[in-house]
């Protein structure tokens, strides 16, 4: 187990926390911490109505057309916009019927304390198929942060001996973009007692605009439009999500920068010794060996002003982000070398 003064930060991105832990490290930070693109998208023109007014639904019912289309939903009708994922799990899971939730672990620790929160029996699994006996099932396909991925013809196997007991499954897709899209369930996500998570904020670098979608059958998205109200996220949301999502040139060209730097950061740590386990193009998966050896790695690396994620309950593990620019690469070379 971790020190107390160097308990694992609960999440990525927590420079408050990382400057508690490392007072005298050198600023700015390298934030290497999150599984978000250091190189986020770019817009202009955005109109001042967009902080003015209230959001307009005639551009909530645009963001929602341009969804489907860029993740192959069935329609504009099973689009759920909301400000964040988490949101959405909360009221998913009040959707299910009271009993047991089976987490696909070890994950996302948010979603055990979404099912909790709505009343569940929260248990985490490694097998995939105890999840269909469970009244809610909860899979982050590909998972953070290994990056493990379970089929699509898996996944829909469980949804359906799920659907048979009134079971629902909530498959959470905030790295899909990062991962092998064919195995997306955004297509399917019409079906019954289905629901599918997208995250918009770590594949297009713009977290703080906390945009999410959730894609289910109609019913599923009038019942969570109802429970988020009529203004679910900001008019700037509303306009910058329709604008990125339609921009297909970038997102093509993002996801091959995205691979290439994955590829350049396993050879990083390589050279460093380390051993890659998993991740995605957004996030590596260090895994190490001897006890403490990861523990002692992020306190030098912090300490160098290079913040990685660390995990209390695997503390063998260290995940990290991709650098951004050319001085960010050099600075993780030289402190994985010290």
């Amino acid at each position: 187990m971790s020190s107390p003064d160097l308990a694992p930060l609960d999440h990525g991105g927590d420079l408050g926390a990382a400057r508690k832990l490392f007072p005298g490290a050198p600023e700015p930070f390298l934030d290497l911490s999150t599984g978000i693109n250091p190189n986020p998208y770019q817009f202009d023109g955005l109109a001042p109505e967009a902080f003015t007014r209230l959001p307009q639904p005639e551009l909530l019912a645009n963001l929602k057309a341009v969804v489907a289309a860029a993740y192959g939903a069935p329609s504009a009708a099973d689009v759920v916009a909301a400000p964040g994922s988490q949101i959405v799990v909360t009221q998913l899971a009040a959707f299910a019927p009271p009993g047991r939730a089976a987490i696909l672990g070890p994950t996302y620790a948010e979603h055990a304390r979404a099912a909790s929160f709505a009343g569940h029996e929260v248990v985490e699994t490694r097998d995939a198929d105890a999840l269909a006996e469970a009244a809610l099932a909860i899979v982050v396909n590909p998972n953070n942060p290994d990056g493990r991925v379970l089929s699509r013809d898996r996944l829909l196997s469980i949804a359906e001996r799920l659907r048979r007991h009134d079971g629902l499954l909530i498959v959470d897709e905030a790295f899909m973009e990062a991962g092998p899209q064919a195995e997306s369930l955004a297509d399917a996500a019409g079906r019954e007692k289905l629901a599918v998570l997208r995250s918009f904020g770590k594949f297009y670098g713009l977290p703080g605009l906390r945009l999410s979608f959730a894609l289910a059958s109609p019913e599923i998205a009038r019942r969570l439009d109802a429970a988020l109200g009529p203004w679910p996220v900001s008019g700037a949301a509303l306009s910058i999500g329709a604008m990125a999502l339609a921009d297909s040139d970038w997102n093509r060209a993002t996801r091959a920068a995205l691979e290439r730097g994955a590829l350049r950061l396993d050879a990083l740590l390589a050279e460093a010794g380390l051993s890659v386990a998993g991740g995605t193009s957004l996030f590596r998966l260090v895994e190490t060996n001897e006890t403490n050896e990861a523990e002692a790695l992020f306190r030098r690396l912090g300490e160098q002003g290079v913040l990685v994620r660390s995990f209390a309950r695997q503390p063998h593990w260290l995940r990290f982000g991709l650098p951004g620019d050319e001085a960010d690469w050099q600075r993780l070379a030289a402190a994985l070398q010290l």
